[in-house]
């Protein structure tokens, strides 16, 4: 098995545009997450197709390779092969205030996910025995177990200060140092020993009064601020301190960043906490049944676009502060229902093929590991998609009104247990069971009525962007274009220095120089217009866009704007190959037999 996973890096790595082309590389659950420095080196439709990917995505800056549940073993292939070590660094100015959020999250929370749901389960399978079994709450076996469950929730700010450092770059162990020092749970005050810090009163620092000394056990928001400030007090401490005393910069460090964190940034983060906790439980105060709908129904739309990283620091801290979470069963719903569409996939088509992903797809998405669903079964289909976020809408509700509420960490059918209080107290596992199993079926049975949506078979007829004259595509002066392997298509000499969108769809590529623009269409076709012949020397020279990189666009819509006597002036050519570079997804590709064509011209006539 190693050898596949080998050999899959080697050629994932080589259709990202090889080592060179990448800037950093991490992974989650189920994904590797690159950041690549020039995408429109990428073999898209290849690294699509090959066998071992299940989907690519490109949303918030990073480029996304789904591979499913291997996706760490591939990783550590991919790392091994590359010769500079992989960095979660990206450049803020390259990313929006939103995207910088959910980077942040996503690579401070994914290291730790796995154990976050493992001792999230030994926890629930903790109280599911004491439920079932009450004497064993008194036994050793459950206060060992128990801490097992327990410990990594206690000392989380520890594990979070670890990665937060990974990704502010800062030191590491330091970090960890502030954080213990946060949850320590021991201290010396007005004479007293051993008094517990978080119950201290009149705690202050040198008459400094420390305003918040509820202590910071299980706590996530202050640690993730602490350490970001951390990241500058340290560069401070290097700038004053000798280089031959190697202690003068945790000392330094820990001696500002302690009292800071206790007197001003733990209690800032704690402030920030309750008004995102006040703000959600406002809303589902407001109406369960529409924060339900919403949860339940949108989810997998937040994970499409990684914004669901987001909730994961709500849950903790709904977990930690009030003892148990609302959140995760309704968006739980929208999980499970993609497990149920995929099955009614499974049901609904006749390919053996898409039967035999639909059925192991629909299996992990009841483990929690919803991506080979979403990506590789409902999504492509649509009708299957949309059911999914119907029967997780309805499920979500229930689960809303209800009041249903988690107990502990767990993303997957296995949180039932998870939904019974300690005890037996307050236990929603009744209710929960029940939203969960109407969301698969609901999503199953809409999937089964509704079917496979077949818009993506219909036939495309695709514009023409320019106005000129034809010129077949192996006539071009570049080898690169006239060999085809860039893909089928023809060549325009332009009478007039205007490209237009020839179909109804999305711009996915705008070279920074403006002289070439990819559009995918509403129907998968993926059109590439190059204006000239090495026109990049010309650095954007006579070349202006009227649109930007993930704009809608219409046929007709002003694309790029060029001066002809401008490109031939420098000594360019300025026949225009247009390329559809998505071939094989279509049964035939036919191009216009006319000499002349204009914008209101059909070029390409392609059928599925």
């Amino acid at each position: 098995m190693k050898n596949n996973y080998s050999t899959l890096a080697a050629r994932i790595l080589e259709l990202v545009g090889h080592e060179e082309n990448v800037s950093s590389v991490n992974h989650c659950a189920t994904r590797l997450r690159f950041r690549l420095k020039d995408e429109t080196l990428v073999k898209n439709e290849e690294l699509s197709k090959t066998e071992g990917v299940i989907q690519v995505v490109n949303k918030g800056g990073q480029y996304q390779v789904v591979i499913g549940t291997h996706v760490a073993d591939v990783y550590v292939e991919l790392t091994d092969m590359m010769k500079s070590a992989p960095s979660d660094d990206v450049p803020a100015s390259k990313q929006g205030i939103i995207e910088s959020f959910i980077d942040a999250i996503s690579s401070i929370f994914t290291p730790f996910l796995t154990i976050l749901a493992g001792a999230g389960m030994m926890k629930g399978l903790v109280s599911l025995t004491v439920f079932v079994l009450p004497e064993f709450g008194t036994t050793g076996a459950y206060s060992i177990l128990n801490a097992a469950a327990d410990g990594f929730f206690m000392f989380l700010p520890i594990a979070i200060a670890f990665t937060a450092a990974k990704k502010f770059k800062t030191d590491q162990y330091l970090a960890m140092a502030l954080a213990m020092a946060m949850v320590y749970p021991l201290a010396t005050f007005n004479g007293i020993t051993n008094t517990p810090l978080a119950s201290t009163d009149g705690l202050n620092f040198f008459g400094i009064p420390v305003i918040y000394g509820a202590g910071y056990a299980s706590a996530v928001l202050p640690i993730i601020i602490a350490v970001y400030v951390q990241k500058y007090v340290e560069g401070f401490a290097k700038k004053i301190a000798p280089k031959i005393l190697f202690f003068v910069v945790p000392l330094v460090t820990l001696s500002i960043m302690v009292p800071l964190t206790y007197i001003l940034i733990g209690p800032l983060g704690t402030i920030i906490g309750a008004l995102s906790q006040g703000a959600i439980n406002a809303l589902y105060n407001f109406s369960p049944l529409i924060t339900g709908l919403l949860l339940g129904g949108l989810w997998q739309i937040t994970v499409i676009f990684g914004i669901h990283w987001g909730f994961v620091p709500l849950v903790i801290m709904g977990l930690t502060t009030l003892g148990y979470d609302t959140l995760l069963p309704m968006a739980l719903c929208g999980v499970i229902s993609q497990a149920g569409a995929s099955l009614g996939v499974f049901f609904r088509t006749k390919d053996p093929t898409l039967k035999g992903l639909a059925s192991s797809s629909s299996i992990s998405a009841l483990f929690g590991i919803s991506e080979p669903a979403l990506y590789g079964v409902t999504l492509p289909h649509k009708k299957p998609f949309v059911a999914g976020c119907i029967g997780g809408a309805i499920g979500g509700a229930i689960a809303g009104v209800c009041g249903v509420k988690i107990f502990t960490f767990s993303v997957s059918i296995l949180a039932i247990p998870h939904m019974i209080g300690r005890n037996g107290i307050e236990s929603s596992a009744t209710i929960g069971a029940l939203a969960l199993t109407v969301s698969f079926v609901v999503a199953m049975v809409l999937t089964i009525i509704l079917g496979l949506d077949e818009t993506s078979k219909k036939d495309s007829k695709i514009n023409s962007p320019l106005n000129g004259d034809i010129i077949p595509l192996d006539k071009v002066d570049d080898k690169v274009f006239a060999s085809g392997n860039m893909g089928k298509g023809v060549a325009i000499e332009p009478t007039t220095g205007e490209v237009v969108s020839p179909v109804n769809g999305i711009v996915t590529v705008l070279l920074p120089s403006n002289h070439a623009i990819g559009i995918t269409s509403e129907t998968g076709v993926e059109i590439l217009v190059h204006v000239g012949i090495d026109t990049v020397d010309l650095e954007g020279k006579g070349f202006s866009a009227h649109v930007a990189k993930n704009d809608k666009v219409k046929v007709g819509t002003k694309l790029i704007s060029f001066d002809i006597e401008t490109i031939k002036k420098a000594g360019k050519s300025v026949t225009t190959p247009i390329i559809i570079t998505n071939p094989n997804d279509f049964e035939t590709i036919e191009i216009t037999k006319e000499k002349k064509v204009t914008t209101n011209s059909i070029l390409f006539d392609i059928k599925k």
